[in-house]
């Protein structure tokens, strides 16, 4: 590429995430501080899968909100209870599962005057026990468990992959902040569930899961516009200017990803809501704060923290800033 158009790229309007990184860094850091602060003022709701409780299994028949049943239960017995309608595969009969997170469970008597209120609030519905259950927070603590082993592997494995797709721009550390924008989506969509007062369950789980290959495939695709940049411009264009440049390339194409699985999932939050079906609600609308958030990490954290990073062994004489700068000094 001659030096024409090497300037005509230069002069190309841009945006200046890298020169405004202090502020990204600043909002991040400001809103991890407060839901870590909103945990110990509001409580962390944990589900019966990780604190351990007791399950109530009732079977209907005709239509039931969840949200009917909710309040039912709150003003029997003054107890939060989660209620996750299904379907009985054996005898094909509509089911309610009441779920109760504590560590000494629901008594007898609480449990039979859930049965009375409720029985009297759908009378034509039918409503019968299956079955009474006493879950044990070990077991919980194991799948939690194993689901951060699984997060951490995950980590792991991105980083070795980007390392080796991306070593010719020092692929490691770019790694290692691609997996930095990852914690920072999962700590947003940890405060979703703190503000919004979800329980901690599967549902928390498997949101984190998911932004995991959303908010991964954002970032690589920055980082491959700036390898096929550097190709063009070389030592020619600063590494700031160049990281600049590809997010401006690149931002469009990731806004207009997520905004189509975002209004699906908004679809979806507004049809629960009025449907009354919470369960389903508490793994929409998490995964649209975790989305937008990787899309805002992946343009503004992951690269900012990379430039500062590689720029940092530039004065060291090490790295991608170093090599460029001999390679200039030559032409």
């Amino acid at each position: 590429m001659n030096n024409k158009e090497v300037k005509e790229i230069k002069d190309r309007k841009v945006l200046k995430v890298f020169e405004k990184r202090k502020i990204f860094y600043a909002i991040s850091c400001t809103l991890i501080a407060a839901f870590i602060a909103l945990t110990f003022i509001l409580n962390l709701n944990v589900a019966i899968e990780f604190k351990g409780g007791t399950i109530l299994t009732y079977s209907y028949d005709g239509d039931i909100k969840t949200s009917d049943i909710e309040d039912v239960v709150a003003d029997t017995v003054d107890e939060k209870a989660t209620v996750v309608l299904g379907e009985d595969t054996a005898s094909k009969t509509s089911t309610i599962k009441i779920q109760f997170s504590s560590k000494e469970g629901i008594s007898d008597d609480k449990q039979n005057k859930i049965k009375n209120a409720l029985t009297e609030k759908f009378k034509d519905n039918n409503l019968k026990v299956l079955e009474t259950t006493d879950v044990a927070a070990s077991n919980g603590l194991d799948f939690f468990l194993k689901c951060l082993v699984a997060c951490a592997f995950a980590a792991v494995i991105t980083i070795i992959y980007i390392g080796f797709r991306f070593r010719k721009i020092g692929g490691i550390s770019a790694g290692v902040f691609s997996v930095v924008a990852l914690f920072h989506d999962m700590c947003m969509v940890y405060g979703c569930f703190v503000i919004c007062r979800f329980d901690i369950n599967a549902n928390f789980m498997a949101v984190l899961l998911t932004i995991l290959g959303y908010s991964i495939n954002a970032t690589i695709i920055i980082y491959d516009r700036i390898r096929e940049n550097e190709k063009l411009v070389g030592n020619k264009m600063e590494l700031d200017q160049l990281v600049n440049l590809s997010i401006t390339q690149t931002m469009g194409r990731s806004i207009h990803t997520t905004v189509t699985t975002v209004l699906a999932m908004t679809t979806v939050c507004v049809v629960c809501f009025i449907a009354g079906v919470s369960s389903i609600i508490s793994f929409a609308f998490p995964l649209i704060i975790g989305m937008i958030a990787g899309v805002y990490s992946s343009n503004c954290i992951a690269p900012t923290l990379w430039v500062m990073w590689e720029k940092h062994k530039g004065k060291k004489g090490k790295g991608r800033v170093a090599k460029h700068a001999k390679k200039a000094q030559r032409t």
